[in-house]
């Protein structure tokens, strides 16, 4: 099996993250995304020393679930994941998909338990940060404190970005800024903004989005006829940006 190869574009190349859980920060692609650029080598082995690697999350095992103590946050290394909370009536809502280079369970912190449950779209490889830990050394490290917020930051723009997202009459509007997002994501990952794979279901998509399936599929439809998009299951080529911003309503 060959590795993917990733160009930094300043002549170096990378090797693309698998699901080796050995692999150690200063080694990841993901570092940059992780981990804040002003950590110096010690400092990022301090960081490296209180991170746990457990074997791969398999597909559909929980990470955790709603109501679980609250002790770690996971960098996301490599699959996907999905977020959602039960509904009185014992529905599942999606709430957030997360990607490479990404945390997800910041939303423990508050009350020291899970306000959701995350699950896994895919194999995923993620790295455990007990949150403890990671208190002590932001106090010794302010670049690392500073970048925690910063993500922290990012959780609470991108909740205010679903409710806006949400508030849109448009399926089309909705479905648009969704793979809008995703290759935003993917761009930060040094991957490909204009193809790639859906590791979410159309059920998840139309969950998370308020919309039924067929919407969904057929929103898919009438882009592809549009030429914005070109679909093939879960592949989706984005043949037009400024057209799928058009269709997002987004200037």
């Amino acid at each position: 099996m060959s590795i993917p190869i990733i160009n930094t574009g300043d002549g170096s190349n990378l090797v693309a993250c698998t699901h080796d859980y050995q692999v150690k920060c200063g080694n990841c692609r993901l570092n940059s995304l992780c981990l804040p650029l002003a950590l110096e080598s010690e400092d990022i082995e301090q960081l490296d020393s209180i991170i746990q690697r457990s074997k791969p999350l398999q597909k559909s095992n929980h990470l955790y679930r709603e109501g679980d103590e609250f002790q770690s946050v996971f960098a996301v290394r490599s699959g996907t994941l999905k977020a959602y909370k039960t509904t009185d009536d014992g529905r599942e809502q999606v709430t957030g998909f997360y990607f490479p280079g990404e945390i997800v369970g910041m939303d423990g912190i508050s009350n020291n338990t899970h306000a959701s449950s995350a699950k896994a779209l895919e194999t995923s490889a993620l790295c455990e940060i007990p949150f403890a830990s990671l208190e002590r050394l932001s106090t010794l490290m302010p670049s690392l404190q500073r970048h925690f917020f910063q993500l922290m930051s990012r959780e609470i723009t991108a909740d205010q970005q679903l409710i806006t997202l949400l508030s849109k009459n448009s399926a089309d509007e909705r479905v648009a800024a969704l793979l809008l997002s995703i290759s935003t994501r993917n761009s930060r990952r040094k991957l490909s903004a204009t193809a790639f794979r859906l590791p979410m279901s159309r059920v998840d998509i139309g969950n998370y989005l308020g919309l039924t399936v067929e919407t969904v599929s057929r929103v898919f439809s009438r882009m592809q006829k549009m030429e914005v998009l070109h679909v093939d299951n879960k592949e989706i080529e984005i043949l037009d940006i400024e057209g799928l911003r058009g269709v997002a309503d987004i200037g």
